[in-house]
């Protein structure tokens, strides 16, 4: 059974498409990445799948159970086992950072103080921020204000989380450190994340399974591996290979060759060597998904025919995996 399964999901705002469709299956335990340019429908996603957002039509079921719709909004007890996190961190200055991870439970209407403290110091102690609890907000880096937030978002022991381009105002060090975290609380809490993102190293370095949205449309999905090493659609592709390489060679035809887990070997080496055969690479990248390195790289076809039947006979008997290509699909 799905930890969160979506069918149909419907989304307007004045007369303008912003879901229109979408069908998602979440399973428990999984880092799912939504990836999308801005203004696909990433963000009122996850706004309706935490109640935020009433859709317009389709239904949201967590763990089976029916929590929203266009005529059922998200219950209390719902909404407490799916918490979220933001690109602004929104803490409360004039509260301490043990204060204003205590204002979920005051909330929730947790009543005994000392209930409220000592969940509150745990959670911060969760996120390593237990020397912080009678700091301030404006003393913190956006690094430790980002923690306080998922400390917050803790307090309820949601078994969701959502977060909604929370890396997105951070530089690339306190965004690693803010994913390293994030996998842990995966790990240690079987807690499943949804991550929000447009920026691709978020997905590839956290994420197990993938989404693409485009123009309102869930246009990919599968296991991270599957989308980014073969990407079926231009969005996706332009996404995956946004900034890495741009190339005014489509009326060319080209081979992708495909390492699943194999990324060390020396497969263009050996097919020079081998083969005889000139190879001119027009693209490669290497990606650490999971634990295990896997990588593409995208040559030039032969001209020649007995050439290109060389390589392909070799492609084969050493069992590597590839196609043919007529365009990148990266303008």
């Amino acid at each position: 059974m799905p930890e969160i399964e979506i069918r149909n999901l419907q989304k307007s705002f004045a007369g303008k498409t912003v879901l229109h469709g979408v069908d998602l299956s979440v399973e428990k335990g999984d880092v799912f990445g939504v990836l999308g340019l801005s203004g696909a429908g990433k963000s009122t996603l996850v706004r309706c799948i935490n109640g935020l957002e009433i859709p317009d039509g389709g239904e949201i079921y967590f763990q089976g159970q029916l929590i929203c719709s266009a005529s059922k909004r998200i219950e209390p007890q719902y909404r407490r086992k799916i918490a979220m996190i933001f690109q602004q961190f929104n803490l409360l200055e004039q509260r301490t950072v043990l204060q204003n991870v205590e204002l979920a439970l005051e909330i929730s209407k947790v009543k005994d103080k000392k209930v409220r403290h000592e969940k509150a110091l745990e959670c911060l102690r969760r996120v390593g921020l237990e020397d912080k609890a009678k700091s301030y907000p404006s003393s913190l880096s956006g690094g430790q204000k980002q923690r306080v937030a998922i400390a917050r978002s803790l307090a309820l022991e949601p078994q969701v989380l959502l977060s909604d381009e929370a890396t997105s105002a951070l530089d690339p060090e306190t965004t690693q450190s803010i994913l390293a975290l994030l996998k842990q609380l995966n790990k240690e809490l079987g807690l499943t994340i949804i991550m929000i993102s447009h920026q691709l190293g978020v997905i590839e370095s956290i994420c197990n399974k993938v989404a693409i949205l485009d123009k309102a449309k869930l246009v990919e999905c599968g296991d991270l591996s599957d989308v980014f090493l073969n990407p079926k659609t231009d969005i996706a592709r332009n996404l995956i290979y946004a900034d890495q390489v741009h190339t005014e060679l489509n009326e060319h035809h080209f081979i992708r060759l495909l390492f699943d887990g194999n990324a060390d070997e020396p497969i263009i080496a050996n097919i020079v060597q081998q083969c005889s055969i000139l190879v001119s690479i027009v693209y490669a990248s290497t990606k650490v998904i999971d634990g295990k390195v896997y990588g593409q790289t995208v040559i030039k076809r032969p001209k020649n025919p007995a050439e290109r039947e060389k390589l392909f006979k070799y492609l084969r008997l050493h069992n590597v995996s590839y196609e043919e290509v007529k365009s990148l699909g990266l303008e």
